[in-house]
């Protein structure tokens, strides 16, 4: 039987916790009445580890741990966010003597051939220990600049809800968990993972953009933020980079590097982020068609933003309009 390590790191954030502990005893409970078609075969034991004695979460429960060693090493191991809300506190997180020695824990089994998986705030333990470098990761939407500029050699790809790159797993924002616990109960068995998620309310999720706040996070840089005030006052015009440039003094080539550095896309795709949201926007609470909307945000016609929207989002504007 497959051994899961779910590693428990003071302040974790409970329900991301409860999420991931959730989500595998209901499998498990499936799974032993054959509800999925597969009598007696659980996902595997599920046991919580600590790298202290003592673990209480941020809302300051205490979580009984079994002590976690290098010799003891799991088929896979879990880490659930810390409950940090802000870059500060997440970077004063990070320095804590026990994170850097899960880091060093989540080095020891990797290289020993545990799967390492983390969600939301937990994926800078995992660039911490160095496990994220030269590979591509996932984190939760808002926190992607901090991301960035703390490891600048991990492909970063904020909008995906979860990211599988050799060995590694990555999951975003806070309820991903969700989306991390049944990705790895797929592993054993697609229908009981199916079978969980229904069970759960939990409809597929590949993407976190539709959930991603644009103007939160250009506000982390005061070019780009420029730069988003200036994009949103001309959205129903052709998008000019010289223009653009121009209105937030600065050259192309510096405004095209803060874009890419901040949020890890071009000021195009980033135009794009904003005329999906306020076409969404628009789509809910107004009552013109797709093309007038499309007008409004800078298209041609509306089969230009129904496809934009799909890709984007993996959402029909009828879909939108009763969401």
């Amino acid at each position: 039987m497959e051994t899961i390590a779910v590693l428990v790191l003071g302040e974790v954030f409970d329900l991301g916790l409860a999420a991931v502990l959730d989500t595998f005893a209901t499998a498990d409970e499936l799974a032993r009445g054959g509800a999925a078609g597969e009598q007696d075969a659980p996902i595997g034991e599920v046991t919580c580890v600590g790298v202290r004695r003592n673990v209480r979460t941020a809302r300051n429960m205490h979580i009984p741990v079994v002590a976690a060693r290098p010799g003891r090493r799991p088929d896979v191991v879990v880490v659930p966010a810390l409950g940090c809300k802000t870059t500060e506190t997440l970077r004063a997180a990070l320095a804590r003597p026990d994170i850097l020695d899960a880091a060093a824990l989540l080095r020891d089994w990797s290289a020993k051939g545990t799967l390492v998986t983390a969600a939301c705030t937990a994926t800078f333990v995992l660039g911490t220990a160095g496990l994220l470098a030269g590979r591509s990761a996932t984190t939760t939407w808002w926190l992607g600049p901090f991301f960035r500029e703390r490891f600048p050699d991990v492909e970063l790809d904020e909008s995906r809800m979860v990211v599988e790159s050799a060995g590694v797993v990555t999951a975003g924002a806070a309820l991903a968990h969700l989306d991390l616990a049944l990705w790895l109960v797929r592993r054993r068995s697609p229908a009981l993972a199916a079978l969980t998620a229904r069970y759960l309310l939990v409809e597929p999720r590949p993407s976190q953009a539709a959930f991603a706040i644009p103007d939160h996070l250009a506000h982390t840089d005061p070019v780009v933020e420029r730069f988003e005030g200036w994009a949103r006052r001309h959205l129903a015009r052709r998008f000019s980079l010289g223009d653009a440039a121009r209105s937030v003094g600065t050259s192309e080539r510096t405004l095209a590097r803060r874009l890419r550095a901040v949020l890890g896309k071009s000021p195009l795709a980033y135009v794009q982020d904003l005329r999906v949201e306020r076409a969404v926007h628009l789509l809910r609470t107004s009552a013109a068609n797709v093309d007038e909307i499309a007008g409004a945000v800078g298209y041609g016609d509306g089969v230009t933003l129904r496809a934009l929207l799909r890709r984007r989002l993996g959402r029909g504007v009828r879909d939108l309009r009763s969401s």
